[in-house]
C-alpha cells in the first residue's frame, strides 16, 4: 500500500522559491518602470507649477494632479482596461506580453506622479522664499543655476523621503493592478495563495515584501547625506 503525502518539505521550498523569483522579476521591472517615470514626470511637473505659481498651468496641473490622487488605482486600471483594450483596442488587456505591460505601468504610475508633483511644488516654493536664494538673485546669479544648482536639488529632501517606501510599495503593493491586467508578477502569486491556502507561499511573500520595504527605506536613508551633504547619519 502507497500513500502519497505530496512533495516533501525541501521540493515545496524549491517550488516557492522558483514563484517568487519567477513573480518579482516581472514586479520589480513593471515597478521600477513605473516608479522611476513617477519619478521625472513629477518633478518636472511640480518644478513648472512652483515657477508658474498661480498661473493658469499651475492651476491645471493642480486640479489633474489631485483627481490622480484622489482616485484608487483598481478604479484607474479598470477604466484604462476599459477605454484602450475593450473600446479603442489599442493596447493589450493581458500583461503577460510586452505591450501588455503599458497600461499596468502607466496606471501604477499615476498616484505617484500627482503626489510626488505636489510635494516637489510645495517644498519647492518653501526654498524659493528662503534667505539664499535672495541672495544669489542680488548677487546677480544667473535663474537657470539658481533654479537647478540650488532650489531644485533643496526641494528634492522630501521627494527623497517618500521616493523610497514609494517605490518598495509599487513593487508590493500592485497586488490589484497585476489582478486586473493578468501581469504575472509576485502580487498575483501572493493573491493567489491566499485564495488557494497556499500557506508557504504566502509566508515565503510575505517575507520578501517585508524585506523589499526594509532595504527601500534604508536607501532612501542613504539618499538623504548625497542630496544634502549637511545631514549625518548616525
Amino acid at each position: 500500500m502507497h500513500f502519497d503525502f505530496g512533495p516533501s518539505l525541501k521540493q515545496r521550498g524549491r517550488q516557492v522559491i522558483d514563484v517568487i523569483t519567477d513573480g518579482l522579476k516581472t514586479s520589480a521591472k513593471l515597478g521600477v518602470i513605473a516608479a522611476f517615470a513617477s519619478l521625472i514626470c513629477g518633478v518636472v511637473l511640480g518644478a513648472i507649477a512652483a515657477l508658474r505659481r498661480n498661473k493658469v498651468i499651475d492651476r491645471v496641473i493642480m486640479v489633474i494632479t489631485t483627481a490622480f490622487v484622489s482616485m484608487p488605482s483598481f478604479i484607474m486600471g479598470s477604466l484604462m482596461l476599459v477605454a484602450f483594450s475593450i473600446k479603442l483596442a489599442i493596447l493589450p488587456a493581458n500583461g503577460s506580453t510586452t505591450e501588455g505591460l503599458i497600461l499596468p505601468v502607466i496606471t501604477l504610475a499615476l498616484y505617484p506622479t500627482a503626489y510626488i508633483t505636489r510635494l516637489t511644488r510645495s517644498s519647492m516654493l518653501d526654498v524659493l522664499g528662503q534667505d539664499y536664494i535672495r541672495t544669489a538673485k542680488a548677487k546677480g546669479v544667473p535663474g537657470k543655476r539658481i533654479i537647478f544648482g540650488h532650489a531644485l536639488k533643496n526641494s528634492l529632501i522630501p521627494v527623497i523621503t517618500y521616493f523610497g517606501p514609494m517605490l518598495a510599495y509599487i513593487v508590493t503593493g500592485s497586488l490589484v493592478v497585476e489582478q486586473i491586467f493578468a501581469v504575472p508578477g509576485i502580487g498575483r502569486a501572493f493573491v493567489n495563495s491566499i485564495i488557494n491556502r497556499d500557506y508557504p507561499l504566502i509566508m515565503g511573500t510575505t517575507i520578501v515584501l517585508a524585506a523589499l520595504i526594509v532595504i527601500m527605506n534604508l536607501v532612501g536613508d542613504i539618499l538623504y547625506k548625497v542630496v544634502d551633504p549637511r545631514i549625518n547619519l548616525e
